[in-house]
Formats: C-alpha cells, sequence, structure tokens
C-alpha cells in the first residue's frame, strides 16, 4: 500500500470518529457548542435555556412584559431555539474557556491557527443565511475545530464532518464567511 493511501485511510477513520450533531430547527449553537467540545450532551436544550433565562433575569435594562414575551425572550427563541451570543459566551464560560471576538477587518491571516490544542480550542462562526428561496434571512452557528492535528468544519448542516486539507484551506473559508458577513469568535483554552 502506497504511504498516500495510508494517509487517506488513518484521515478517513479519524473523520468518521469526530463527533458531528447534525442540525434541528434552529438549535445550531446547540450544535455547535457539542460539537465544538466534541460531546454528546456537553450542552442540552434545557441548560442553554436556563442560561438564557439567567441572562434575561440579570439583565438590568430588561424591558417590560409582553405576551409575546413568552416566546421571544430576550436571549432566544423559546420554541425553535435560536440563541444569541450572549448564551454563547456563558456556556463557553462555564466550561473554562474563553471566547475572543476577531476583528473582521484584519481576515482570517490574523488568526494563528498553528498554535496548539492547548491554546485555541476552536472557531465559532455566526454567518448570515438565507433558508427557503430567499424568503427568511437569519443567522446560522458553526462549529471548527482542530483534531489531532486537522482542522474540521462541524457546521450540523453538513451531512458529516468536512476535513480542510491545510491551514491554508481554513484561511481561505474563514476569508469567503467573512467576506460575506460572518462573524468570527476564537475559543480560548484559558
Amino acid at each position: 500500500m502506497e504511504e498516500k493511501e495510508v494517509v487517506v485511510k488513518k484521515k478517513k477513520k479519524l473523520q468518521e470518529q469526530v463527533y458531528h450533531e447534525r442540525q434541528r430547527l434552529q438549535f445550531c449553537l446547540l450544535h455547535s457548542l457539542n460539537n465544538l467540545f466534541q460531546e454528546r450532551g456537553a450542552f442540552t436544550r434545557s441548560h442553554l435555556n436556563a442560561i438564557a433565562e439567567k441572562l434575561a433575569l440579570d439583565d438590568p435594562a430588561k424591558g417590560t412584559w409582553r405576551p409575546l414575551s413568552v416566546i421571544f425572550q430576550p436571549h432566544h427563541n423559546t420554541f425553535t431555539g435560536n440563541y444569541d451570543i450572549n448564551v454563547l459566551i456563558a456556556a463557553v464560560e462555564e466550561k473554562g474557556k474563553r471566547v475572543v471576538w476577531h476583528d473582521r477587518r484584519s481576515g482570517a491571516s490574523a488568526i494563528d491557527l498553528d498554535q496548539g490544542e492547548d491554546k485555541l480550542m476552536g472557531i465559532v462562526l455566526n454567518v448570515p443565511v438565507r433558508r427557503y428561496g430567499g424568503l427568511w434571512k437569519g443567522r446560522h452557528w458553526v462549529a471548527l475545530r482542530k483534531i489531532e492535528g486537522a482542522w474540521y468544519n462541524l457546521d450540523s448542516d453538513l451531512a458529516a464532518p468536512l476535513s480542510f486539507k491545510d491551514i491554508e484551506e481554513v484561511k481561505e473559508y474563514l476569508d469567503v464567511v467573512i467576506g460575506g458577513g460572518a462573524e468570527v469568535l476564537l475559543v480560548m483554552n484559558e
């Protein structure tokens, strides 16, 4: 067997071992966090709901109650999920990680993707999306993570994790999504 075939087989085996949750409703933040932490149940819907409710209670500028407040809460939609950045930051901090908002103006070249997994745990993107023939516009959470030396796109909309061939391909992908209006959040180990 040629060396190239061995590398391809090892890469395929690793890709099959990479944890990947698929999209359901608008729970992309839930799926992204579980994909990022490579663990089913690292976070649950009830856990993220509790974080969102605590954030709403702790908000000194909380608004007045309206009939739709039961569904459309400040940090998430009760029925569909659709959690905001505050829930992401609180959830990640609970796990001893820190979120650093990347300045989009700097592009992907300013992100040190070579730093060890002990420093940069992964990347979470918030990308604009259009669905249903462009009738619905929203945003979607996507996790990228380096696992055993290889970077993966763990987007819950994908059928399976997608491995990048090298760091340059990761940077090209990031530059494309940044150009499309994505927000880039670096998840750092403390």
